[in-house]
């Protein structure tokens, strides 16, 4: 069902509403703080990426509700301190964007969604507060192989990047060697140090074949559980726990679960 843009502001100013009454009249509501509230948000955006990732819109709009509670709640405790309100917050956000999009905005030209990420780039470096090295606009707090993408991406677009895309398999290869010598060694830290530089090149590999590897590793991870599943409720149809099993016998019900493209 699509709103007029009178009823999209009723409804965000009703979410106002209901905040400032919670916040007043609910004991749970009036404890929280930004501390005890941040876990708390983590949870809901990661709510909203598995929503996604399934494709459920219905899920989609639920948690993107969840995740803007949270945004209100913040500017709700920004106003009760006077440091900031939603007002801020969306004012803020809009001089960004109108600042960062010159090519709609202003009178730049980038006629590529490659050439609007190399202007975003250099503008977040020029503005005032923005950041001062390329890299130090990649969040520490990110997932390791969401932040090793986005390094990458950083990388490439101030023109750090391979000539061929087919020249990262030789980096790849030359890593899983390196790695695969400190095995040899029985280097632990080394070990460690060399298999998170396979990751890397493993990343940046997808990167250049234009595949998320956070998503391509969320589908292997929902393939396994879906065959490891089967194969634990064969194994209980036959009275039986999966330790009793051999390998072999695992991998022939292993191997019916792919047929039955689970």
């Amino acid at each position: 069902m699509q709103h007029t843009r009178e009823e999209q502001l009723q409804a965000f100013n009703r979410l106002l509403d209901v905040m400032t009454r919670l916040r007043k009249e609910c004991p749970w509501d009036r404890k929280q703080t930004f501390e005890s509230l941040r876990a708390n948000t983590i949870e809901e955006v990661y709510e909203l990426s598995s929503a996604i990732n399934h494709k459920d819109m219905q899920e989609i709009c639920k948690e993107c509700g969840d995740v803007l509670l949270h945004i209100v709640f913040y500017a709700h405790m920004g106003n009760e301190t006077g440091d900031f309100d939603i007002a801020d917050v969306c004012n803020q956000l809009c001089d960004k964007l109108i600042f960062r999009h010159p090519h709609v905005y202003g009178e730049a030209s980038a006629q590529t969604a490659e050439l609007v990420t190399q202007n975003w780039e250099d503008i977040k470096q020029k503005e005032k507060g923005g950041n001062k090295t390329i890299l130090s606009g990649v969040p520490e707090a990110l997932p390791s192989v969401i932040k090793a993408q986005r390094i990458q991406e950083k990388a490439r677009n101030a023109g750090f990047d391979w000539e061929e895309r087919e020249q990262v398999w030789d980096k790849v290869k030359e890593e899983i060697n390196e790695f695969q010598a400190e095995i040899n060694n029985m280097d632990a830290d080394k070990m460690e140090a060399e298999f998170g530089d396979v990751m890397f090149s493993l990343i940046n590999a997808g990167r250049l074949y234009k595949i998320n590897p956070d998503n391509a590793l969320e589908r292997t991870n929902t393939k396994f559980i879906k065959r490891f599943t089967y194969l634990e409720q064969k194994a209980k149809e036959q009275g039986r726990s999966l330790r009793d099993m051999t390998l072999a016998e695992m991998e022939e019900i292993w191997q019916e679960a792919k047929t039955q493209a689970l």
